[in-house]
């Protein structure tokens, strides 16, 4: 499998998790100019920004270990012109990472917050 098709069926996985946890799915893929969001949702009234990282061995550690300061950044950026275009600037938010790894899920509360 390769590494596109494993990316996208980690996010098919990531989705179908959150959406059994109870949060809804806003957009998938979200994309401007600044970045990508893989999953936008929301849990109760929060707006959760979803960066989601699959692998299928520890061979190069763990998922959320590949994720640098310079993505977050970008998905920080991206995040605050979704909830622009939306009108959500005074909603609460937060940034989670689903890792999937082997088919399991590990999803990561509050792996940051815009002050990173």
């Amino acid at each position: 499998m390769n590494n596109r098709q494993s990316g996208i069926e980690g996010e098919n996985a990531a989705v179908e998790y959150l959406q059994n946890q109870g949060y809804k799915i806003l957009r998938r893929n979200f994309s401007v100019k600044v970045g990508e969001i893989d999953i936008i949702a929301l849990d109760g009234n929060t707006l959760v920004f979803v960066e989601v990282k699959s692998r299928e061995n520890l061979r190069f550690g763990h998922p959320i270990e590949s994720i640098g300061y310079k993505k977050v950044r970008s998905i920080i950026k991206t995040a605050q012109c979704y909830m622009i275009a939306e009108k959500k600037q005074n909603s609460s938010c937060r940034f989670d990472v689903i890792e999937v790894l082997r088919g399991q899920i590990n999803h990561v509360k509050n792996a940051f917050d815009a002050s990173y």
